[in-house]
């Protein structure tokens, strides 16, 4: 017992600062500010960009929670969305299903990852950043808005395909930087850090 109490003081520790950092690079990412095209309500921003890495180099439930800390400051009042929106008002709003949707969207592009062991292929990286950070955002977020809104499904979805373009190129960005990433830092890989945690 006395070997294990180490261990586990250390990983959460490794844990910890890790999902800080992925927090503060989402929120960065939104300094930048927002785009609305279209007149579509919801923003194109450089925030989904943060999320596809948190998911594919942190794994999944690092990833989400990394997400889950930037919506919970978000909600305590911090201006950290892209346009310095924040506060409780943000989730009355109709991109409040696009946001809440990062972090399942986080969880999944790190789940594909952890499936490809500790050398995920391009490809892989590619299709969880795709899957999660644009098909499980657009499942959730397309929906929620046409509700908030009243608007027709099929008018949300048609109006949301504005932003696949930017959204495909930061999927290949994302797993481009996740592969570089996870090749000049090994422990950076989400699967070596599940085996790890397992052998202590």
């Amino acid at each position: 017992m006395k070997n294990e109490s180490p261990n586990r003081r250390r990983f959460p520790t490794g844990d910890l600062a890790r999902i800080s950092v992925f927090a503060a690079l989402i929120a960065v990412l939104g300094l930048p500010g927002a785009l609305n095209v279209f007149g579509n309500a919801v923003p194109i921003t450089l925030q989904t960009f943060g999320v596809m890495l948190a998911g594919a180099i942190l794994g999944s439930w690092r990833g989400a929670l990394a997400v889950a800390v930037l919506i919970l400051l978000v909600a305590a009042g911090l201006p950290l969305l892209a346009g310095g929106r924040g506060g409780l008002g943000v989730f009355t709003g109709p991109s409040v299903g696009f946001l809440l949707a990062w972090i399942p969207g986080a969880a999944l592009t790190g789940w594909i990852v952890e499936r490809g062991g500790t050398s995920p292929s391009n490809l892989r990286l590619l299709v969880a950043c795709l899957a999660g950070g644009i098909g499980v955002i657009y499942l959730i977020g397309v929906p929620v808005q046409s509700a908030i809104t009243g608007l027709p499904l099929g008018a949300v979805a048609l109006a949301s395909a504005a932003f696949l373009p930017g959204d495909v190129i930061k999927a290949v960005l994302a797993s481009i930087v996740a592969r570089g990433t996870q090749r000049a830092y090994p422990d950076a890989i989400p699967a070596v850090h599940r085996e790890r945690v397992k052998a202590g």
